[in-house]
């Protein structure tokens, strides 16, 4: 029996092939799409392939869309929508880290939080979040996006236990490296405000994304998440992304403060 879907964050990307993925394979799927072109954008693609999809407005930001959102009732709910910025802690605005958590935290938080408690009192649901393997590594220059990431780690593994009693199910999927753009353009932002002000570190190293893999195989994975009867709460891909989270995990608890120094004179 197919199932009913809230994918936030559909436009493009992870998003966008899952709510494709998972109509084709004959879910209801509601996909929710940033701005209104991208909505038309999305209806008029999945209509020009014969895929039933239902396609609305829902800007996580945005209170009015949430509380649209909030009026469905679903089965599922996938947390996916999400931004990177880029930069060393030591010279991020604060004004744009602050971003980063309004929409990977505090906006998806707000989601969860809806649909969790219409799950609740109907005894049942799921909610798939799109975390990150930033969630469960450091990353530097890319420190703001990991520390959302690690907060939504932290929401998840609370909200897994405490809706567990209910019938409601938490889980997560970590994708690493995937050629959907998100990445190549989370390294570019911080040229935006690189150049307003005096710098103190250097600016990370720029270098070709030339290593990431295809987006088809964590949207495969995704799918399957949403669709299994029992799925495991925490998926990573690529395999070696995994092999590498449990290997510097481990290594972190031999971790020691000093770090090799940067040459001084600057």
């Amino acid at each position: 029996m197919g199932k009913t879907i809230l994918i936030t964050g559909a436009a493009s990307g992870f998003g966008r092939g899952v709510a494709l993925g998972l109509a084709q394979r004959g879910h209801r799927v509601i996909a929710g799409c940033q701005i209104w072109p991208q909505v038309w954008e999305l209806r008029n693609a999945a209509k020009a392939d014969g895929i039933d999809i239902q396609v609305v407005k829902l800007d996580v930001l945005n209170e009015i869309d949430r509380a649209k959102a909030l009026e469905l009732d679903i089965d599922v709910l996938h947390n996916n929508a999400g931004i990177m910025e880029s930069g060393p802690m030591a010279e991020i605005p604060i004004t744009v880290f602050r971003s980063v958590f309004e929409t990977n935290v505090f906006a998806a938080l707000e989601l969860a939080q809806g649909f969790a408690r219409k799950m609740v009192r109907r005894g049942s649901g799921r909610i798939v979040w799109t975390s990150s393997v930033a969630g469960l590594v450091k990353v530097p220059f890319d420190g703001a996006y990991a520390a959302s990431k690690h907060a939504v780690e932290g929401i998840c593994s609370a909200m897994h236990e405490e809706l567990e009693p209910y019938g409601v199910e938490m889980v997560t999927v970590n994708p690493g490296a995937y050629r959907t753009g998100f990445n190549d353009t989370g390294m570019e932002s911080m040229d935006q405000w690189w150049g307003q002000g005096e710098r103190v570190v250097d600016h990370w190293p720029v270098r070709e994304l030339n290593r990431q893999h295809d987006p088809a195989e964590m949207i495969e994975a995704m799918i399957g998440v949403i669709e299994a009867d029992n799925p495991p709460y925490r998926t990573v891909r690529p395999a070696s992304a995994e092999e590498m989270v449990r290997k510097e995990q481990a290594e972190a608890w031999e971790r020691r403060a000093a770090v090799r120094q940067a040459p001084r004179g600057r």
